[in-house]
This record gives C-alpha cells, structure tokens and sequence, in this order.
C-alpha cells in the first residue's frame, strides 16, 4: 500500500490501461493513500473501517473480507448470484437478491469461506455457458451494452491519449 500510495496517477494509469474500469486505479490509488498515511500501510479487517475506504462498497467490503482476511461473510456476485438461482430458484423470475442472501447464509463454508466462495465464484462461470444465464431471471440483471462504439471505448482512448501524451513531455 506504501508503495502504491507513492506511485504517480500518471503511471498507475498508464500501467492499468486496457483492463477497463478505470475509476477503480482512480480509487484503489486513493485507498493506498488512506490505508498508508491512517492505517500505517496495514489494511484493516474491521468492516466497519473497510466501507469507510474509498472505492469499497458493500460487495468488495464482502469479498476482501472473506479473500483477504478468510472471514465468513455473506456478500453476492454475479457468478454467486448465477448458482443461487440456477441450484435453488429453477423456475422463478424476477428474483431479487434479498432471497438469495438467506440461501447464501445458510450454506455459507464458516471455517473456509475463501475456499467456499472461490468455488461458488467458478461454478457460477461456467453454469453461464451450457444452461444458459440464469442471471436473465434476476431482477438485477442488466444487458451491458457493446463496447463498439460506446461511451467506454471513447473513455478509454481519451485516457490512452492522455497518458502517451503525458508520457511526452
């Protein structure tokens, strides 16, 4: 965190281009800053200090607790969600996520929950392909659109642009 704290904007960007989602190198610059200057380069494991960092909402406060820290909380994904639905809810629409929380809970691994979401995580890949997206029957279900032609891609060679600019001079 020390050391990413440290790194200039310019090559965080310039070393994150072309993996999309470029708010996130934005905030998981900004957290390396918070967690170096108050946390002394340490990242806390008490959640209610980890929602407080920029960029962690409620599924990455879940997911960094549960990966970083092997605590069992419950948090969803989309390839969790996909195995809930797929393995529980076969024939339901508009399913929303309060009913999935419960069957999270209850089946939750609480000695290995980074080894039970791991699992859960590639399950759901590869339930995508053969059956079809389960997710479709979700009522958090959002197509994304193309990238073609779209607001991201205009993004990203804006920020590429800038970056080899900047790199110029």
């Amino acid at each position: 965190f020390v050391s990413l704290a440290k790194a200039p904007l310019l090559t965080l960007l310039r070393l994150w281009q072309g993996m999309g989602y470029n708010r996130r190198a934005l905030s998981l610059h900004a957290l390396a800053q918070k967690v170096a200057s108050e946390h002394r380069g340490k990242l806390p494991s008490d959640p209610d200090i980890l929602i407080t960092l920029p960029g962690i909402g409620k599924y990455t406060q879940g997911a960094v607790l549960t990966f970083a820290f092997n605590k069992p909380v419950v948090f969803m994904d989309t390839n969790i969600r996909r195995v809930y639905i797929h393995e529980f809810l076969h024939d339901r629409e508009n399913i929303h996520d309060e009913e999935l929380i419960p069957l999270v809970k209850q089946t939750l691994d609480i000695r290995n929950p980074r080894k039970w979401y791991n699992a859960l995580m590639d399950y759901g890949a590869v339930l995508k392909a053969p059956q079809g997206n389960p997710n479709k029957r979700s009522s958090h279900y959002t197509r994304q659109s193309p990238f073609q032609n779209s607001n991201r891609q205009v993004r990203g060679r804006i920020l590429k642009a800038l970056v080899s600019a900047s790199a110029l001079t």
